[in-house]
């Protein structure tokens, strides 16, 4: 165990106030937070997955729901276990409903960095799991990265306190915010033991404020959260406070964790999704879970052709037609991509037990 960032004592009490998430826990001595891996031990906060990977793996940058960043990168992904949500939907509940690393094999920051490199990855993804809840883990995995020329990733749900993102934005370069249900609070309130979604708003907010490419990911979860008007609505949010070219990912549900019995969302509501979101001044809008769904770029002003990527589950970039300055080579419109095209290959890193790979549509945080 590792000494928590970011907690202050109750003052007069052996009780802590944890500044982590939104959530702001009061925890009693000799008990954990609602994530259930940062516990009160004589007054003092305790991180309980520092450096204890339970998943690992070589990803393509895309796979993240991170098109306009550095589009076709190689990631090396890490994730411990436990949550700060209790969704009911989460595709990886193995990680995310666990309070201890079982299967789990030390990986110090230094560790990961290294086979970050020996893999030929150009930045580091913190997922799987909630990365909030391993904070001190990605600050200093972070933090080493950057001196070696790798950039750093977010999968995140957003529920960072205004405090956290201070913390971890000299080191973080891009994140993927995961919204569920369009954002709708009584969907997160029934399904993910979320009483609030406002503080999810303010992080997009300090994220933006600090220059951290953005990219937002929404799941619709069909009969519960599939409501076209909430997505209308998360897209205007979107344009009105980061910007028309935030690019905004449209997840299709399939079954997962307590709600196997919820059908899949068809193509043709994930179309129309799309076509509202778009509608609503969004230039940047993508579909995932069905092969045959959007998942290339477009030009906004001409329409062209301009990344192309494969129809599987890699989701590789297979076609570039970007200039050098990310232009459009139809029309000359400014097209809006962080970082540059990458076309190396991943060297294959050796990967442990329990590295998974995953589905199509990216990871949940």
């Amino acid at each position: 165990m590792i000494e928590a960032m970011l907690y202050e004592t109750v003052l007069g009490t052996r009780r802590v106030l944890c500044n982590l998430c939104a959530r702001r826990c009061v925890i009693s001595e000799d008990e954990a937070g609602f994530c259930r891996v940062r516990k009160n031990v004589g007054g003092r906060l305790f991180t309980l997955v520092y450096g204890e990977a339970s998943a690992e793996y070589v990803d393509t940058i895309e796979k993240k729901s991170l098109f306009h960043f550095n589009p076709g990168s190689n990631i090396y992904s890490i994730g411990t276990v436990s949550c700060n949500f209790r969704c009911k939907f989460c595709i990886n509940h193995s990680l995310s409903l666990k309070d201890t690393v079982v299967d789990g094999e030390s990986l110090p920051p230094e560790r990961v960095v290294e086979l970050a490199r020996r893999g030929g990855c150009q930045g580091i993804s913190y997922t799987y799991n909630e990365p909030t809840v391993f904070f001190e883990y990605a600050y200093d995995t972070a933090k080493l990265a950057r001196k070696e020329g790798l950039f750093n990733i977010f999968v995140t749900n957003g529920y960072m306190t205004p405090e956290a993102v201070e913390t971890i934005a000299p080191y973080l370069d891009a994140a993927s915010v995961n919204f569920k249900g369009g954002g709708d609070p009584d969907f997160y309130r029934s399904f993910s033991q979320v009483p609030d979604v406002n503080p999810i708003h303010g992080c997009l907010k300090e994220l933006k404020r600090h220059g951290i490419h953005i990219e937002v990911t929404n799941l619709v979860v069909p009969l519960y959260g599939d409501s076209i008007e909430r997505i209308g609505e998360l897209a205007t949010w979107i344009r009105e406070n980061l910007g028309s070219d935030i690019p905004l990912h449209l997840l299709g549900f399939r079954h997962q964790c307590m709600m196997d019995n919820v059908p899949s969302i068809s193509p043709n509501e994930l179309r129309k999704m799309c076509l509202v979101a778009t509608e609503r001044g969004l230039q940047y809008v993508y579909l995932h879970g069905y092969p045959t769904l959007q998942t290339n770029t477009y030009c906004p002003s001409c329409n062209e052709l301009l990344i192309e990527r494969s129809k599987d589950t890699s989701l590789i970039v297979t076609r570039w037609r970007l200039l050098p300055d990310d232009t459009c080579s139809n029309c000359g419109q400014r097209v809006a991509i962080s970082g540059h095209h990458q076309s190396r290959k991943a060297r294959p890193v050796p990967q442990s037990a329990h590295a998974i790979a995953h589905g199509y549509w990216g990871l949940e945080g």
